[in-house]
């Protein structure tokens, strides 16, 4: 998928009173998949599971797109 701002991601799962093991959970995963997901700024993150974190999460536009496009996109 490319680069996701995981500490964005974070931030706002604590700000949810969530953790990442409690994400993947929602998601369906187990602990070790989300976290081999995450692993290197997202890179084995595919679009769907960007599409469900934004659903579970309930992101806002801003939001998913500072998480998911933090580089500029030309």
């Amino acid at each position: 998928m490319g680069t996701v701002n995981v500490l964005k991601l974070k931030a706002k799962l604590t700000e949810l009173g969530m953790n990442i093991t409690e994400l993947g959970e929602k998601m369906g995963y187990d602990k070790a998949t989300i976290y081999r997901r995450l692993k290197d700024n997202g890179a084995r993150l595919s679009i769907s599971d960007a599409n469900l974190i934004i659903k579970v999460l309930r992101l806002t536009r801003d939001e998913a797109i500072s998480i998911f496009f933090t580089q500029l996109v030309a």
